[in-house]
């Protein structure tokens, strides 16, 4: 698996109006952009080459992985030898793997977004990381799933149990087997209605996809919400090849919601040597109020 697409052409519209001039993806998550976290995972996954899929207004992503002269030196110049290796570990980072930028040119949906990448995967598998689900542990999520593929040459998709009172906000996979944390898949459900759930495995931003999926994707028409969707090109293969779903390890933080964003920060800030001493009193004082 060298390769793995980075969708990230959305319009943030839930973060607005911070997002009016920046992308989402490059909101902090505590001191670092959350799709750094995300690079990050690849990088420790062995992915060679990041494809960005990006639309108008994204700028800033591109900006972030390139070297900035200017403040390195304006750093060099101060004696902030601190922040000079905080800059050049961001720097190394497209050191250790290629990143390729490409233009999503209409906001159609996370299937045509993965679909624009199409040419630059050359018909290999392929991984896909959404920045917004950001998971963190021993081993990476991606790699998980990496080696679930390897296994069994199936498209794979990253679930995770939820409460059936929280599963309607996710797509669900409806499964028939399982060996360990590896599930046959049989169907998926996106967004189901209370009461009708097929299982509480939930889909979260994770896959590794076969070209099968890429095919069924070249012929894809608009679903739910006039869009492309991925769970549709997945579905199509179902019966003709494996897919299957895994149940990750690590602790997974949603940062596409104001709610979420906010819970992730908070985590991640008191996990943080320094930062946690510093937070505590403040925490203690809003309870008491």
């Amino acid at each position: 698996m060298r390769k793995a697409i980075f969708p990230a052409a959305g319009l943030g519209t839930r973060f607005l109006p911070a997002t009016k001039a920046q992308p989402k993806e490059m909101l902090p998550l505590v001191d670092k952009p959350t799709i750094q976290y995300g690079v990050e995972e690849a990088i420790a996954s062995g992915i060679e080459q990041v494809i960005m899929v990006t639309g108008g207004g994204k700028r800033a992503i591109v900006d972030h992985f390139d070297r900035s002269l200017e403040l390195e030196h304006y750093l060099e110049e101060r004696g902030k030898s601190d922040m000079l290796h905080i800059l050049s570990e961001v720097d190394d980072l497209s050191n250790q793997l290629d990143i390729t930028y490409i233009q999503q040119k209409e906001p159609l949906g996370l299937g045509h977004a993965v679909w624009t990448a199409r040419r630059l995967v050359e018909g290999e598998a392929c991984a896909v990381l959404l920045a917004d689900d950001v998971i963190l542990g021993d081993e990476p999520c991606l790699k998980q799933l990496i080696e679930a593929h390897r296994k069994t040459g199936a498209t794979v998709i990253a679930v995770r149990r939820f409460p059936r009172s929280e599963i309607g906000r996710y797509g669900v996979v409806v499964t028939n087997g399982s060996q360990g944390r590896i599930h046959e898949v049989t169907d998926m459900v996106e967004k189901p209605e209370p009461g009708t759930e097929p299982s509480d495995l939930a889909i979260l931003g994770r896959y590794v996809l076969t070209p099968a999926v890429f095919a069924a994707l070249d012929q894809a028409e608009p679903g739910a919400g006039k869009e492309i969707q991925l769970t549709d090109a997945i579905k199509h293969v179902l019966g003709k090849e494996p897919v299957v779903a895994l149940e990750f390890t690590g602790d997974y933080y949603d940062t596409g919601t104001v709610p979420g964003y906010l819970r992730a920060n908070l985590m991640l800030a008191m996990k943080r040597e320094g930062l946690r001493e510093q937070l505590l009193p403040l925490l203690q004082e809003l309870r008491d109020t």
